[in-house]
């Protein structure tokens, strides 16, 4: 049980955030929103609104299991084809139960929280704090190059650029687009990029779930009735026999 629930703990943090935190449940509040434009009904009270949160939450949770007790996950992080599995198995999870992908999340978040800045300047430092608070990393520099090329522009009209600034804004656009070909950035690689992204967060997770299995095997294995039984590897459980 021990195992189960830490399991199940992890899988929540797929969609659990989405759906209850007020800054997250994206999916919820858009299908509020497209149900109540053409409606005559009177607005949900409060304890409605709960109600009906709560259902959804629980049909999300339920689909996520249904899912979950059908599919092999094997706990290998190192074996390629364990992590590629398992990341198939979380986005069918995501697509049955109407959830964000990483890369959705992010976009979802950055348009949110950038909505309404009115300069480039505190537009591109708002996307460095989503960054390092999504725990993403810029190998390629790419940020310090963003700032250079608005730096650039910015010179150039001699005032700072706003993003109301359709004409200035084309210019560091097209600075942008030099970068991204520097880089060997492409915007038809996009999807692949989404891709090694979930890639890379399956694997993590994993390796989490690696860890919890071995912690909660070792736990076991301190009390009196198992001392006698050896821990097995944790790519040998499934599961789904835990759920």
């Amino acid at each position: 049980m021990a195992l189960a629930s830490r399991f199940l703990s992890r899988s929540r943090q797929l969609y659990a955030s989405q759906v209850i935190l007020p800054h997250e449940h994206a999916v919820s509040v858009r299908s509020y929103a497209k149900e109540a434009a053409p409606s005559k009904l009177p607005p949900l009270k409060g304890d409605e609104m709960l109600k009906n949160i709560f259902y959804e939450v629980k049909n999300k949770f339920e689909t996520a299991l249904g899912i979950l007790r059908r599919e092999k996950i094997t706990i290998d992080p190192d074996d390629s084809a364990a992590v590629a599995q398992y990341a198939k198995v979380m986005k069918t999870v995501r697509e049955k139960a109407d959830l964000f992908s990483e890369s959705q999340r992010i976009k979802y978040t950055i348009e949110q929280q950038t909505q309404g800045i009115p300069d480039a300047r505190t537009y591109l430092l708002t996307l460095q704090e989503i960054r390092i608070k999504s725990s993403l990393t810029d190998d390629l520099g790419a940020e310090a190059m963003m700032m250079e090329a608005l730096e650039k522009v910015e010179k150039e009209i001699k005032k700072p650029l706003m993003r109301s600034d359709k004409k200035n804004m084309g210019l560091l656009l097209a600075e942008f687009d030099k970068i991204n070909k520097k880089l060997g950035v492409k915007k038809e690689d996009l999807p692949k990029y989404e891709e090694e992204l979930e890639l890379k967060i399956a694997k993590e997770q994993l390796q989490e779930l690696k860890k919890d299995a071995q912690e909660a095997m070792e736990t076991q294995l301190k009390r009196e009735e198992f001392k006698d039984e050896q821990m097995v590897d944790a790519k040998s459980l499934d599961i789904r026999n835990f759920i």
